[in-house]
């Protein structure tokens, strides 16, 4: 079994999400490789499915969803500047 990560590496990881989203990946008890592939299919979705990958399902379904939702705060909050 993988290590869980730690607040500093989630935190590196993922830049400036907001407290609440990174208290949701630290209670779902993620490791690196989960949210490594969760961070792979936000940054490019149509490569990773090009390789054949599966459709991502479980915790790094979960970890997409919870990013994304971090990216559209980020940028409504930009759109209001």
């Amino acid at each position: 079994m993988a290590e869980r990560l730690t607040r500093e590496e989630t935190r590196a990881l993922i830049g400036p999400a907001d407290d609440a989203a990174l208290a949701e990946i630290l209670q779902m008890s993620a490791d690196r490789a989960e949210l490594t592939e969760a961070l792979a299919w936000i940054a490019n979705d149509e490569a990773m499915l090009n390789e054949g990958r599966p459709v991502p399902q479980g915790r790094v379904a979960r970890l997409i969803e919870i990013l994304k939702t971090c990216d559209e705060e980020d940028l409504s909050e930009l759109s209001t500047r």
